[in-house]
Protein backbone atom coordinates (compact mmCIF):
# COMPACT_ATOMS: atom_id res chain seq x y z
CA UNK A 1 0.00 0.00 0.00
CA UNK A 2 1.09 3.43 -1.43
CA UNK A 3 1.11 6.06 1.36
CA UNK A 4 2.36 9.63 1.20
CA UNK A 5 3.02 11.80 4.35
CA UNK A 6 3.62 15.66 4.46
CA UNK A 7 4.95 17.23 7.01
CA UNK A 8 6.34 21.41 7.78
CA UNK A 9 3.57 23.63 6.54
CA UNK A 10 2.42 26.63 8.87
CA UNK A 11 2.56 30.36 9.33
CA UNK A 12 5.05 32.48 7.97
CA UNK A 13 5.44 36.01 7.15
CA UNK A 14 5.77 37.82 3.65
CA UNK A 15 9.40 37.20 2.53
CA UNK A 16 10.14 34.36 4.98
CA UNK A 17 11.03 30.76 4.20
CA UNK A 18 9.52 27.39 4.90
CA UNK A 19 10.45 23.78 3.97
CA UNK A 20 8.02 21.10 3.54
CA UNK A 21 8.64 17.70 3.35
CA UNK A 22 6.93 14.23 1.37
CA UNK A 23 7.69 10.57 2.19
CA UNK A 24 6.25 8.00 0.22
CA UNK A 25 6.35 4.66 1.34
CA UNK A 26 5.47 1.06 0.04
CA UNK A 27 7.44 2.08 -3.49
CA UNK A 28 9.83 -0.53 -5.00
CA UNK A 29 11.70 1.89 -6.52
CA UNK A 30 12.90 5.78 -7.51
CA UNK A 31 9.58 7.24 -9.04
CA UNK A 32 8.47 10.78 -9.91
CA UNK A 33 7.84 13.13 -7.29
CA UNK A 34 5.42 16.59 -7.87
CA UNK A 35 3.97 19.10 -5.45
CA UNK A 36 1.01 20.83 -6.05
CA UNK A 37 -1.41 23.43 -4.19
CA UNK A 38 -4.67 24.36 -4.09
CA UNK A 39 -5.79 27.52 -2.66
CA UNK A 40 -9.57 28.07 -1.49
CA UNK A 41 -11.65 28.50 -4.55
CA UNK A 42 -9.26 28.10 -7.20
CA UNK A 43 -8.58 24.69 -8.99
CA UNK A 44 -5.71 22.39 -7.54
CA UNK A 45 -2.46 24.00 -9.38
CA UNK A 46 0.90 21.89 -10.43
CA UNK A 47 4.18 23.78 -9.02
CA UNK A 48 7.43 21.32 -9.19
CA UNK A 49 7.86 18.26 -10.03
CA UNK A 50 11.33 16.16 -9.73
CA UNK A 51 11.55 13.01 -11.59
CA UNK A 52 13.75 9.43 -10.92
CA UNK A 53 16.56 10.67 -12.42
CA UNK A 54 16.25 14.07 -10.02
CA UNK A 55 15.26 16.50 -13.12
CA UNK A 56 13.42 18.83 -12.02
CA UNK A 57 11.02 21.25 -13.22
CA UNK A 58 8.59 24.05 -12.03
CA UNK A 59 5.71 26.73 -12.42
CA UNK A 60 6.52 30.27 -13.51
CA UNK A 61 4.43 30.94 -10.43
CA UNK A 62 7.14 29.80 -8.13
CA UNK A 63 10.28 29.25 -10.51
CA UNK A 64 13.12 31.19 -8.40
CA UNK A 65 11.75 30.78 -5.28
CA UNK A 66 10.90 27.22 -4.50
CA UNK A 67 13.36 24.19 -5.04
CA UNK A 68 12.49 20.79 -5.46
CA UNK A 69 14.92 18.22 -4.08
CA UNK A 70 14.83 14.26 -2.69
CA UNK A 71 15.97 14.62 1.34
CA UNK A 72 18.08 11.27 1.55
CA UNK A 73 15.65 8.83 0.92
CA UNK A 74 14.90 7.68 -2.54
CA UNK A 75 11.12 8.76 -2.74
CA UNK A 76 11.20 11.61 -0.62
CA UNK A 77 10.83 15.26 -2.49
CA UNK A 78 11.19 18.11 -0.06
CA UNK A 79 10.09 21.96 -1.49
CA UNK A 80 12.09 24.56 -0.44
CA UNK A 81 10.31 27.61 -0.56
CA UNK A 82 11.68 31.24 -0.22
CA UNK A 83 10.42 34.82 -0.87
CA UNK A 84 6.83 34.04 0.38
CA UNK A 85 4.17 36.04 -0.77
CA UNK A 86 0.75 35.71 0.26
CA UNK A 87 -0.74 34.29 -3.12
CA UNK A 88 1.19 31.85 -2.23
CA UNK A 89 -0.91 30.65 0.62
CA UNK A 90 -2.82 27.25 0.06
CA UNK A 91 -3.00 23.57 1.11
CA UNK A 92 0.16 21.69 -0.39
CA UNK A 93 -0.69 18.36 -1.94
CA UNK A 94 2.48 15.88 -2.51
CA UNK A 95 1.79 13.15 -5.27
CA UNK A 96 3.63 10.15 -6.45
CA UNK A 97 3.23 9.30 -10.06
CA UNK A 98 5.11 5.48 -10.95
CA UNK A 99 3.98 4.57 -14.22
CA UNK A 100 0.27 4.07 -14.67
CA UNK A 101 -0.61 5.42 -11.00
CA UNK A 102 -1.06 8.61 -8.93
CA UNK A 103 -0.69 8.42 -5.93
CA UNK A 104 -1.65 12.07 -3.17
CA UNK A 105 -1.06 13.01 0.27
CA UNK A 106 -3.09 14.75 2.44
CA UNK A 107 -1.88 17.74 2.60
CA UNK A 108 -0.26 20.83 4.32
CA UNK A 109 -1.53 24.00 5.06
CA UNK A 110 0.52 27.16 4.13
CA UNK A 111 -0.66 30.44 4.96
CA UNK A 112 1.60 33.71 4.55
CA UNK A 113 0.12 36.55 6.26
CA UNK A 114 1.67 39.42 8.53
Amino acid sequence: QVQLVESGGGLVQPGGSLRLSCAASGLDSPTLMAWYRQAPGKEREWIATITSGDITNYADSVRGRFTIFRDGAKNTASLQMSNLKPEDTAVYVCSAQPPGHNYWGRGTQVTVSS
